[in-house]
């Protein structure tokens, strides 16, 4: 009997223990102006072996949009689980807790139900954003250097602190002084060993900078390519067939000093180098990744933890003759986004999702009760269901102009002072995936019609009566 008794207990603990088995942990990359021009993509030419061996294990979603092309205005939709509106997220030096104070973050609806939250390097553009959602924060920032470069004549001229006064790129010394993301890497590492010795549940957020301008790597990412071998985009500026609105003259860009002013195209060898270092930075920030990837398996809490890897936006690298971000075209509005669990998953969506999407995902994975403000829907089923689908809509906007991406069109509309439609573009998704031929001019009114409907359905309002209504908490 005593015996019978003893096994019991045993029986009762074993299950006490599955039934409060130890919430699912949550390490979340976020990685400045990656676009998604990676070897899980498809581009066999660049070098990414770590995110492309996370992309084995989790799912590569192929049409991930970001609401709002500039980056603290992306990062703070995307934490906050709202859209861009005419007065919120609409610039780079975005502040959530500013704009959507009252609306819990990620890492605040976390950490208000037991999760550890730390944020490490850039999640959110300004440091100190959103500190209360917090258990800790740090980034190393520096001094007089924030644009991170390790040649001395570079340093220098950083310091000015004044544009026009430091280079696009720098090639350094494989065994030079250590840029941001690599202190970053070993600060990541550090908090997971931290974070093992525990037995609290973590949202780690690791904010990486590169492949952010100036395009500074360690030589030996440089070499990784040859300049000679880089295909330039086909299609520049063209005004007969995109209007005037769709382009800009990448002042990001043209703030280096050796960058030409005006509005002259770049030439090609300029191009080619511009190219060399994204894909050189790309390799680079790869690389730490992997070290903090790494480091997580061998700790043994991959086996509980949630990967969630994600560029705030796309990039342009001479796309439609753009360089930088900030137009409605997907090239600045697709981007990265890889998700991989514990568990099997599928390893490639087709499904459109959307930044806003990111956070109600979130909340379904990890059991949470979902936030009542949040404007985006979950795909968490779109993980492990092949039979899955979105709802197939993703609307992203830039200043005075909105897009609708879908399974057939991108659709863009830019709506002048009195709520009248001042331009368009029109792109058939499936045939011109380059978006090089508008068909707006021509195109049946009726289509066009059907795509503002659908705009004014997704966001449950009419953009084109004075854009959509602030969410209320």
């Amino acid at each position: 009997m005593k015996r019978l008794s003893i096994v019991l207990g045993l029986f009762a603990l074993m299950s006490c223990g599955e039934v409060q088995k130890q919430p699912m942990n949550v390490l979340f990359i976020a990685v400045d102006d990656l676009r998604p021009e990676l070897g899980c993509y498809g581009a066999e030419h660049i070098q990414s072996p770590n995110i492309d061996a996370l992309a084995t294990e989790g799912t590569v979603f192929n049409r991930a949009f970001c609401n709002v092309p500039v980056c603290g205005a992306s990062r703070a939709s995307l934490l906050s689980g709202l859209r861009p509106t005419q007065s919120r997220f609409k610039v780079y030096n975005t502040r959530k807790d500013e704009q959507a104070g009252a609306f819990p973050s990620i890492p605040a609806h976390l950490k208000q139900n037991g999760y550890q939250t730390i944020s490490l390097g850039k999640v959110y553009h300004i440091q100190n954003d959103d500190s209360l959602a917090w258990d800790k924060i740090w980034r190393n920032n520096k001094p007089h250097n924030n644009r991170d470069y390790a040649l001395a004549p570079n340093i220098a001229q950083a310091k000015t602190n004044k544009r026009h006064q430091s280079v696009c790129s720098e090639i350094r010394p494989d065994d030079g002084e250590l840029y941001n993301d690599e202190i970053l890497s070993k600060q990541a590492i550090a908090t997971l060993d931290q974070l093992n010795e525990g037995d609290q549940p973590f949202f780690l957020a690791v904010g990486f900078w590169k492949p952010h301008l100036p395009f500074n790597a360690p030589k030996r990412f440089w070499d990784l390519y040859d300049p000679n071998e880089i295909d330039l985009p086909e299609g520049g500026f063209n005004p007969e067939t995109a209007p005037e609105q769709a382009f800009h003259n990448f002042g990001e860009l043209r703030n280096y000093k050796d960058i030409p002013g005006g509005k002259h195209p770049l030439p090609d060898s300029l191009a080619r180098h511009l190219i060399h270092g994204y894909y050189a930075c790309v390799s680079f920030v790869d690389a730490q990744i992997g070290q903090v990837l790494d480091h997580l398996k061998a700790t043994g809490m991959d086996k509980n933890t949630m990967v969630v890897l994600w560029g705030d936006h796309g990039w342009n690298l001479r796309d439609h003759g753009l360089w930088c971000k900030h137009s409605n075209f997907t090239s600045s509005t697709r981007s990265s986004l890889i998700i991989n669990l514990p568990e099997k998953q599928i390893q490639y969506s087709d499904q459109i999702v959307e930044f806003v999407d990111i956070y109600p995902t979130l909340t379904e994975l990890l059991a949470l009760p979902k936030p009542k403000h949040l404007q985006g829907d979950s795909f968490a089923r779109g993980l492990t269901d092949e039979d899955w689908q979105s709802d197939g809509v993703a609307i992203s906007n830039w200043e005075k102009g909105i897009s609708l991406i879908n399974k057939e069109y991108v659709y863009t509309s830019w709506i002048d002072e009195n709520g009248q439609t001042a331009a368009q573009m029109l792109y058939d998704a499936n045939k011109d995936a380059k978006e090089q031929n508008n068909l707006a001019p021509t195109a049946d009114p009726e289509l066009i019609q059907s795509l503002q409907e659908q705009i004014k359905q997704h966001l449950n309002t009419d953009y084109f009566d004075r854009l959509y209504t602030e969410a209320q908490p």
